[in-house]
């Protein structure tokens, strides 16, 4: 079955998608810091690459796919100091995801699943709370895979498993992958290491990259970053995605 852009129909032809058999897949992610290598809208890249991955997936096994625009801007706390970061408040994302499920279901696309790759922790709250309040809505299917939770994070790399992960190997490999001529590849090959973790600077009470010791915006391992690698993430990000959807999809 075809996978659709909503950006690039007219009105008759979203009328037209099957009822029952169409699901809306929303990336979502956030402008912000990703150290002095990457650009600030890799969140949208990885994002975006996810939800291709998933659409292919799901379009191979009868469904229709509708890819709608990105959701560029979020919550972005942690990364706020750094210049061309936009941190939005929380309740927007979350009404904003609320209205987007909520007016696809009146024109008969009543599943919408989100494709995040922004994990701020204000920005997975943000979506969480927009599924609890669609929760009792039996007209309308939000699903969202959070990445953070072990279930899906168990299936990608010991780097993001590790918590050392924003702008480093992980992100990077996707964004070579994906828009290799936005990647500053001559200061990534010379950045070090930085093997602190998010994840236990969270649980510590940090909420910024400075104080978790990323003075330059970057966790993990930039310089060994490969696009071969960011190539086999896309896929898994993509499994994980259809997984996530046909589980909702079943009776």
């Amino acid at each position: 079955m075809p996978i659709h852009e909503l950006r690039a129909l007219v009105w008759p032809d979203v009328e037209a998608l099957p009822k029952g058999r169409t699901v809306a897949i929303l990336p979502t992610g956030a402008i912000e810091a990703h150290g002095p290598h990457l650009p600030l809208g890799t969140d949208i890249v990885i994002a975006e690459a996810m939800a291709r991955a998933g659409a292919a997936r799901l379009s191979a096994t009868g469904l229709h796919v509708l890819l709608l625009p990105a959701l560029a801007y979020a919550p972005a706390p942690f990364a706020a100091a750094f210049a061309g970061t936009i941190d939005a408040p929380p309740a927007v994302t979350t009404t904003l995801v609320v209205a987007i499920a909520r007016s696809l279901a009146a024109h008969g696309v009543r599943m919408t699943a989100i494709a995040n790759a922004h994990h701020d922790p204000a920005h997975v709250q943000a979506l969480r709370s927009a599924a609890e309040e669609l929760e009792p809505d039996d007209g309308v299917t939000l699903v969202f895979p959070d990445l953070t939770r072990r279930r899906w994070a168990e299936r990608l790399t010991d780097e993001y498993r590790s918590g050392a992960c924003h702008a480093g190997r992980y992100e990077g490999s996707i964004v070579l992958a994906e828009v290799p001529g936005q990647v500053r590849e001559d200061v990534m090959r010379g950045l070090p290491a930085n093997d602190r973790s998010l994840v236990e600077a969270i649980r510590g009470g940090i909420r910024t990259f400075a104080a978790a010791g990323g003075a330059a915006a970057y966790f993990g391992r930039p310089a060994e970053a490969t696009a071969d690698e960011g190539r086999a993430i896309i896929e898994t990000l993509g499994l994980i995605l259809d997984e996530a959807i046909r589980e909702r999809l079943r009776p």
